[in-house]
């Protein structure tokens, strides 16, 4: 059977067709209901979950006419989301029924949490949604849909870091679309962290277009990164974790003294996951936000773009299980006093850039925050 009725996000157009590959006026579309189920919106999620439900009706399309690729696409879609194919009979507009294939959920892999809603999912989630399945879908054929499931967190939370990075204009007159030219886009690796190719042109600043180029970017969502000040007691606070990447480079101290940092979640603020990474980290209730700035880290291999703030609040003791043990971490605390701290800077004692850019910040704006 290649009919399917489509009861949550896939009813969106423009998400069906992207993971269709292909528009739907070439398929055969018609407003269907599921007798007895109904739509949940799923705890700590964007996407619905359906089920059964005596004497409720979910509503949504029945879809006929797929080809064996479109099943194939639609699987590795849905298989990111651990849904499986079941057969049902759908309600047709004129009170006819058809049979049909739905998406279900793993039984006991997610928790309902209240009635779903189309045009508030759309509102609220359709956007980033679509540009993370873009990347997905670049991957289909080449990386199988256990492997999205696994990162389908971070894929997300890559497809928010963009539309925030759509907003970010200073004045620059020069436009995009006109003077850059891309010759070749490839998405050539995912996981935690995703990597992608470009053979580009640039107008250089004499104004004729520049020679192709290749380039690579590691991508990587939005951070947020929140020294803790207690401006009473004239004092920081500064987590240590193991790092990967500076061990892979032979360092020999890997454990790194830092401020708090963690990723931005989608459909969070930057100021939101400031909060949230005190708490999470270093156990920490920060008063106030005081925002140091946001630069791109490393502009020349990584998207990754950090929100700075110095967190005011009270700091009075310390912690050696700070972080998420679902997340792998391992932090320990310590406060330092202002002076010693900066003594510390300035001995070249820490090896953390955004901690350096903070305590820079936090030696100018010291008097006003105790004052």
């Amino acid at each position: 059977m290649s009919d399917l009725f489509f009861y949550g996000t896939l009813r969106h157009q423009p998400l069906l067709e992207l993971v269709l590959g292909r528009p739907l006026s070439q398929l055969t579309v018609s407003q269907a209901v599921l007798l007895d189920h109904a739509v949940y919106a799923v705890a700590g999620q964007a996407f619905p979950m359906i089920v059964p439900e005596k004497g409720s009706k979910a509503e949504g399309l029945l879809v006929q006419g797929f080809t064996p690729e479109d099943l194939k696409r639609l699987a590795y879609y849905e298989g990111g989301f651990d849904y499986d194919l079941s057969p049902q009979s759908v309600q047709l507009a004129d009170g006819s029924s058809a049979a049909a294939r739905v998406f279900f959920p793993e039984p006991g892999l997610w928790t309902p949490d209240g009635p779903w809603s189309l045009q508030g999912w759309v509102d609220e989630w359709a956007e980033v949604t679509l540009l993370a399945a873009q990347e997905e879908l670049a991957y289909y054929g080449r990386v199988d849909a256990t492997t999205i499931a696994r990162n389908f967190a971070p894929i997300r939370t890559r497809a928010w870091a963009r539309l925030a990075a759509r907003k970010r204009r200073t004045g620059d007159p020069r436009d995009t679309t006109k003077d850059v030219i891309v010759q070749s886009h490839r998405r050539a690796y995912v996981n935690y962290f995703g990597l992608e190719e470009l053979e580009v042109q640039h107008r250089q600043h004499d104004g004729t277009m520049g020679p192709v180029s290749h380039r690579s970017g590691l991508m990587q969502g939005a951070a947020v990164v929140v020294l803790p000040y207690d401006p009473v007691r004239d004092a920081v606070l500064l987590v240590e974790q193991f790092r990967a990447p500076v061990f892979l480079i032979d360092d020999p101290e890997p454990w790194m003294w830092e401020p708090v940092a963690g990723m931005i979640d989608p459909g969070e603020t930057p100021e939101q996951a400031a909060y949230r990474e005190a708490q999470e980290e270093a156990q920490v209730t920060l008063d106030t936000l005081e925002y140091a700035g946001g630069a791109y880290s490393s502009s020349g291999s990584s998207t990754e773009y950090i929100y700075l703030y110095v967190g005011l609040g009270g700091l009075t003791r310390t912690i050696d299980n700070g972080g998420l043990a679902s997340e792998g971490e391992d932090i320990r605390t310590q406060i330092l006093p202002y002076d010693t701290f900066m003594q510390k800077v300035d001995n070249n004692e820490f090896k953390d850039l955004p901690l350096l850019s903070l305590a820079n910040w936090l030696a100018r704006h010291r008097d006003r925050l105790r004052g």
